[in-house]
């Protein structure tokens, strides 16, 4: 029997993804209550940096986990969010989903991690990747650290993530620095 190769549709190239990581949730976890005010901060920054990047043609994709439900849809759960009152009704609200975007759920902490990102981003022909998102000592490292295996160059806004506390946020842009070589300078800086 002949096998047959897949082909794909090509994707506009975009060397430079926007990456979204667990801005679109619920927020009911452990700890949840201290990095509100943070994540909404980080959303509004984001917010300001999305636009920039749409207009330099860069691919945004947001990255969320799937709370364990494995039948969970991305636009349902941001609509959930957006129509949820405080925090979490906030960030959706600000960083509403695209038509050009794209979503995928994870299990786990890091974007990689048993998802199709990888697979993606060569699509994409992605080199650099700008990593946003909550929260940044947990979520936001995973992923930047499987980037960094990966040779993605690092850009994560310092202003765009957020952290349970400013000591955990300062420990991981801290790491994210020294050891993956990241570029951390706040996107309100940047331009």
């Amino acid at each position: 029997m002949p096998t047959r190769t897949l082909r794909l549709p090509p994707l506009p190239p975009s060397p430079v993804v926007l990456l979204l990581i667990d801005f679109v949730n619920p927020l009911r976890f452990d700890g949840a209550q201290r990095l509100r005010a943070a994540a909404v901060d980080a959303a509004n920054a984001t917010a300001k940096l999305r636009r920039q990047a749409r207009s330099a043609r860069a691919q945004t994709i947001y990255a969320n986990d799937n709370y364990g439900e494995w039948r969970s849809d991305f636009k349902h759960l941001w609509a959930r969010c957006r129509a949820s009152a405080g925090a979490s009704g906030a960030i959706a609200r600000a960083l509403p989903p695209r038509g050009d975007d794209f979503a995928i759920l994870k299990p786990r902490h890091s974007a990689f991690y048993s998802t199709p990102l990888e697979l993606l981003l060569q699509q994409l022909k992605c080199k650099r990747l700008i990593l946003t998102g909550i929260a940044a000592d947990n979520c936001v490292l995973f992923t930047a650290m499987d980037a960094y295996l990966r040779g993605y160059e690092l850009w994560i806004p310092e202003d765009c993530i957020a952290a349970e506390s400013a000591q955990a946020k300062h420990q991981a842009i801290d790491q994210m620095r020294r050891v993956l070589k990241a570029h951390t300078q706040a996107a309100s800086a940047a331009h």
